[in-house]
């Protein structure tokens, strides 16, 4: 069965459903809603039973369509995690091409290198790109290419996991779990680098993850994963630079939690 056949008429009607339900754990993808989701609270985990989507899926659909008024965009979504019922969704609602670099791991609909993009300029209005900038080698170069690819006004809704203080190669060899090499850990800093590359940026986060950071926190009340150095994360931020998305209602029952691990970039192509 397809999760989205009968359900999702429009991307943007799920607060509507979301509010009509009473289950603790709720899906913005799927609309799915019960009791609890597969997995650890993880942005890597937290698994939809019905679509598959893990939390940091939630939290970029969430980002782009809390942002975005309604249309049918032109979407083009790099390296796509999600399945068949996901994409034939996102088809229904909007002009989308999957893409990957290589086809190796993930089966998508072209292939692009995002150092060297071969489409027209201009030619999306929403890229979606979730955990991939981390594994290419020169940052710069496909930041600029991607900026070439949007049309103005049209935005890019960034993922990399946000690790650290600020951003650097790896001190050992890293691998993602499709055994793709990392070639850098990113800290805040990057929003530095968007601006540069000629974007308007908000880096996007809960409501939870704001009030820790206004309240001067220099650490995190709780354990934390392993691969995260929060303290240093904490301390590279700038909080006029967060924006949030996600009160605590949200962020509980879509599974954002913990709440470091939310950090989305909004980086929107000026019109000239």
């Amino acid at each position: 069965m397809n999760p989205f056949e009968s359900r999702v008429d429009n991307p943007w009607a799920w607060q509507e459903r979301f509010e009509r339900s009473t289950a603790p754990r709720f899906c913005n993808i799927c609309w799915w809603s019960g009791e609890a989701f597969a997995g650890v609270d993880h942005c890597e985990s937290a698994i939809c039973p019905e679509c598959g989507s893990i939390a940091r899926d939630r939290f970029l659909f969430l980002c782009f369509v809390g942002r975005q008024p309604e249309g049918r965009y032109r979407v083009l979504e790099t390296s796509p995690r999600l399945g068949t019922h996901y994409r034939q969704a996102m088809r229904r609602w909007f002009h989308y091409r999957a893409s990957d670099f290589d086809q190796r791991v993930h089966r998508a609909d072209i292939e692009l290198d995002l150092q060297n993009i071969h489409l027209e300029s201009e030619s999306i209005d929403i890229l979606l790109t979730p955990h991939v900038l981390e594994h290419v080698p020169d940052t710069d170069r496909a930041l600029s290419e991607i900026h070439r690819l949007l049309a103005a006004g049209g935005a890019m809704y960034l993922q990399v996991p946000v690790l650290q203080g600020s951003t650097a190669r790896p001190e050992v060899p890293e691998f993602h779990g499709d055994n793709t090499p990392v070639e850098w850990r990113f800290g805040p800093d990057l929003t530095d680098r968007l601006r540069a590359s000629g974007f308007r940026v908000r880096f996007l986060c809960t409501d939870g993850f704001l009030c820790h950071v206004d309240a001067g926190a220099c650490y995190w009340p709780d354990p934390v994963s392993a691969e995260f150095d929060v303290p240093a994360l904490l301390a590279g931020l700038r909080a006029e630079d967060l924006s949030p998305v996600a009160d605590d209602e949200v962020a509980r029952r879509l599974g954002l939690y913990p709440s470091y691990m939310f950090l989305t970039w909004e980086a929107q192509k000026v019109a000239e």
